[in-house]
């Protein structure tokens, strides 16, 4: 049983899953600031005001707050934009590229220069 659980613990796709959660996470993070301290601010100077959670209309004895609703409206199409702009567009991008066969081809790292040299060398002493 423990055998079997290394096995699904440590399998490579488990991690996959942990470090993007992860990352996702972080990425969340910044996107939040983004909205939170750079675009909304921005929304406020354009409306005179970036904050809408006074707003509200009393019917009877209750409260309908439409300002927060508005609030969590505005972040969530800012947030959806920013991920547009900054992760979709981007990676529609690299992907088309790929699809057209302009991938750059990376330059080999020292090592794969060197066994090729040896494997080169290794051939013509046959």
């Amino acid at each position: 049983m423990i055998k079997e659980f290394k096995e699904f613990a440590f399998k490579g796709n488990l991690l996959d899953v942990a470090v993007g959660f992860v990352l996702g996470v972080a990425f969340a993070t910044v996107i939040t600031s983004l909205v939170a301290d750079v675009l909304t601010p921005l929304i406020g100077a354009i409306f005179g005001q970036a904050d809408f959670s006074a707003l509200s209309v009393q019917i009877g004895n209750g409260v309908i707050l439409y300002g927060n609703f508005l609030n969590a409206l505005i972040s969530f199409l800012l947030v959806a934009l920013a991920l547009f702009l900054f992760v979709v567009k981007p990676y529609n991008a690299i992907k088309q590229r790929q699809q057209a066969g302009e991938e750059p081809e990376l330059e080999p790292s020292e090592e794969v220069v060197l066994l090729r040299e040896i494997r080169d060398a290794l051939s013509q002493r046959s």
